[in-house]
């Protein structure tokens, strides 16, 4: 499995359509389920280290419910590498676009 997904039910049904396995996540519950399990962090009912994904892919409504739990992860550099996208209502409000962060980063307009 390369990619995996936690997301609402709209993004999932998309992913789905081009192969790619998700995890409904409606609240913190569910999303922090999902996460665990998908890390390895959930004990026996962890995906098996050789079948977890390289690519964690959370919507910013999921990811803000989790906040604290994936940052730890990401400042442990560890797989899966977790990106975020808009959920089904776009980009939230205060977050940046990856066009935004890379123009601050870089400080040219891509």
């Amino acid at each position: 499995m390369e990619y995996f997904v936690i997301a609402e039910r709209e993004i999932i049904l998309g992913f789905k359509l081009v192969g790619v396995d998700g995890t409904v996540a409606l609240n913190r519950t569910e999303a922090l389920d999902a996460f665990r399990r998908v890390t390895g962090l959930g004990g026996t009912e962890s995906v098996p280290v050789g079948e977890r994904p390289k690519i964690l892919i959370l919507t910013e409504d999921v990811s803000a419910m989790i906040e604290d739990e994936v940052l730890a992860w990401q400042k442990g550099s560890q797989y899966p590498l977790i990106v975020e996208i808009p959920g089904i209502h776009g980009h939230m409000e205060g977050k940046k676009s990856l066009t935004d962060a890379i123009r601050e980063a870089v400080g040219i307009s891509v």
